[in-house]
């Protein structure tokens, strides 16, 4: 990994009359993944979705590749590199796998090569290109998600919580398949499965009660039950 291609600086998010975010700094390395762990409420999912513009911080600064992006529209944050895999997926059921696929293209043409890659890393997409993405099972709708956000280069990929519930062997597939798109693509992942975290994660913050509340190496926390005892109030080993 080298530099930071993201960082918060003191971000603040309320939604509503509930302030959510209190003052979260982040700094993702470029390359390879980084995980942000927590317990549920932690404000996980509001960190995703403030840097992705679609709930405004009311306070400090996102920057991306050194360009303040607090304020921009969530088009203009995609169109700057920056793609994001909601926990709902964001899927289309209605449409077919293609058609899914065409929406999150640039243009009407895919890149051949591209998405032969990516066909090769999720065989569900080959297989059932012509489907309606609602007859595809939990697992293939995950692998679409995904695809939609590769489908065009990008520099960074925010994916929340792609294993829930998900069998255990769609879930060693995917890592298998992460390993490969964070080759050339930074991933800040979202996560509750704690195997498949660590099996893909160099750094991670761990977040509680909307503030960060440690940042470190992913294999010291690992190997630190009594560090995730203290940190997320559960041993992560047995949390899977």
């Amino acid at each position: 990994m080298s530099g930071s291609i993201l960082r918060l600086d003191d971000v603040h998010t309320d939604i509503g009359q509930y302030r959510v975010l209190h003052g979260v700094t982040l700094d993702v390395p470029e390359g390879g993944v980084y995980v942000l762990l927590g317990r549920n409420g932690a404000g996980k999912t509001t960190t995703l979705r403030t840097i992705m513009g679609l709930w405004r911080a009311r306070a400090g600064a996102i920057v991306f590749r050194h360009r303040d992006i607090t304020a921009l529209h969530t088009a203009d944050i995609a169109r700057l590199g920056i793609a994001y895999v909601p926990e709902n997926m964001g899927i289309f059921g209605g449409l077919t796998v293609e058609e899914n696929m065409r929406l999150a293209s640039a243009t009407s043409r895919f890149d051949r090569t591209r998405l032969g890659r990516i066909q090769d890393l999720f065989p569900a997409i080959r297989q059932f290109w012509d489907k309606p993405a609602w007859s595809l099972s939990g697992g293939q709708k995950q692998m679409l998600a995904i695809s939609r956000a590769i489908i065009e280069p990008r520099d960074l990929i925010l994916i929340d919580e792609p294993t829930k519930g998900l069998a255990p062997s769609i879930i060693r597939a995917m890592i298998e398949a992460f390993r490969e798109i964070a080759r050339d693509t930074t991933i800040l992942l979202v996560e509750q499965n704690f195997l498949f975290a660590s099996s893909l994660g160099q750094g991670v913050s761990v977040i509680d009660d909307g503030r960060i509340v440690h940042d470190g190496d992913m294999a010291a926390l690992a190997a630190d039950e009594a560090l995730q005892t203290r940190l997320l109030s559960l041993s992560m080993a047995a949390h899977q």
